[in-house]
């Protein structure tokens, strides 16, 4: 049976590089997402959320694997759309008072119909807290520019910078905050931790 990838068929969108700031073109996605506010390393409100992000899109990936057209695929990692009043906290690293969305990409062999499903058999085996918050919608960011930051999250604060400035010498900064998450913080040291900080902006006339 196939593997599907899409951290691969995307690659331009899902690999970036830590020495350059290069802009993509974000079509439209379908995501699996739940809605906070607060530092994510304190909030039990984001445990949460990854927690029946990830629990709910691993079993959809096993619903469609033994379904009658059975396909395996990847679970997409996860993302997190980053929003406050004042856009400096981004570049101070001051997240106490942002908002977030934590989300995770829905492949198309997972209808809606599957998605929905895998939410009520996670409830039915573990009725996560964070289940009954979740929704499906499909998101498009258009136009970006990103960069890889290497390191803890604590430090991201000058890449975020860097990548700010890139922009605003030729553009105007739109939309929110974008991070994916491309390493197991579990498992990895912190120095090793891989993010994709994107922005989306709109082009200067």
């Amino acid at each position: 049976m196939k593997k599907l990838d899409w951290k691969k068929e995307y690659k331009e969108l899902y690999h970036a590089s830590a020495k350059d700031v290069v802009e993509v073109n974000v079509p439209a996605f379908r995501f699996l997402m739940v809605d906070g506010t607060g530092y994510p390393g304190t909030s039990q409100e984001y445990a949460e959320a990854v927690e029946a992000l990830f629990a709910v899109s691993y079993t959809a990936k096993f619903m469609v694997k033994k379904g009658p057209h059975a396909v395996d695929y990847a679970v997409m990692p996860l993302e997190g759309l980053w929003w406050a009043d004042d856009m400096g906290t981004f570049a101070r690293g001051d997240k106490q008072g942002w908002k977030w969305t934590a989300m995770i990409l829905q492949l198309d062999a997972a209808s809606d119909e599957t998605v929905h499903a895998a939410i009520a058999e996670v409830q039915r085996k573990k009725g996560l807290p964070a289940l009954q918050r979740l929704r499906l919608e499909t998101f498009a960011e258009g136009k970006c520019a990103q960069v890889l930051h290497v390191g803890p999250f604590s430090e991201e604060g000058p890449t975020i910078e860097r990548l700010h400035e890139y922009i605003a010498a030729r553009a105007t900064l739109r939309g929110k905050h974008h991070e994916i998450y491309l390493s197991d913080i579990r498992r990895a040291a912190p120095e090793k931790w891989r993010t994709i900080i994107r922005q989306p902006f709109t082009a200067s006339r």
